[in-house]
């Protein structure tokens, strides 16, 4: 059974419709008992990093998010819930996040380094390219997935990106992987068939390690 963290800044629908597609079990809830005994955790998020850690905070599922991390069971953040996993972000001022991996969290840049413009957000779907191996990425060609996003994951280490994609002159770490910590800065359930077998994929390691 997969838990979904409802803290009051996630895509509870779609993450949940798209489990549903998958004919995988899943729940939703904000009761820290309840989602410690989840097979595996997702955390989603839509939404500013500081509002969403200090909702995180305030509700105390924070530690409950910790916890569940340091048990070994499979944990993914989605989009914002990608970004929380990190050391800090600089949005808004500087936040501290979960810091399960490292790195930090910038804003995309408006312009690279020759002077070309791009827009902010980062909107639309953009082509994956794998780094590393990963289970998350077990059985799949590269493809195309999609963003929406204005900050994105400046590495602290080269060796969680399991894939990035390229935007306005960076690399942004698209696919975040070390032990049982996985991330995906797109929205694999509006991500065509490629995005569901990564989700897919995610939910064999929970299943893998249930076994």
């Amino acid at each position: 059974m997969i838990g979904i963290v409802d803290y009051g800044m996630g895509n509870l629908f779609s993450v949940s419709k798209a489990l549903e597609r998958l004919n995988v079990p899943y729940f939703i809830s904000d009761v820290q008992e309840e989602l410690l005994r989840a097979d595996g955790l997702i955390l989603p998020g839509v939404g500013a990093f500081k509002d969403a850690m200090s909702l995180l905070e305030t509700t105390h599922l924070k530690e409950t998010i910790l916890t569940f991390a340091e048990s070994g069971k499979p944990l993914l953040g989605i989009c914002l819930g990608m970004q929380l996993l990190f050391e800090e972000s600089k949005e808004n001022g500087t936040t501290k996040g979960l810091a399960l991996l490292p790195g930090e969290v910038l804003r995309i840049p408006k312009e690279d380094r020759e002077g070309n413009a791009y827009k902010v957000p980062h909107m639309g779907w953009n082509l994956l390219r794998y780094q590393k191996s990963s289970t998350l990425l077990e059985g799949l060609m590269e493809g195309y997935v999609y963003f929406v996003h204005s900050y994105y994951v400046h590495e602290g280490s080269k060796d969680v990106i399991a894939a990035s994609a390229d935007y306005a002159g960076v690399e942004i770490p698209a696919v975040v992987s070390r032990g049982n910590i996985y991330g995906m800065q797109f929205h694999p359930e509006k991500s065509g068939e490629l995005g569901m077998q990564l989700l897919e994929n995610f939910t064999k390691r929970v299943k893998e390690r249930v076994s």
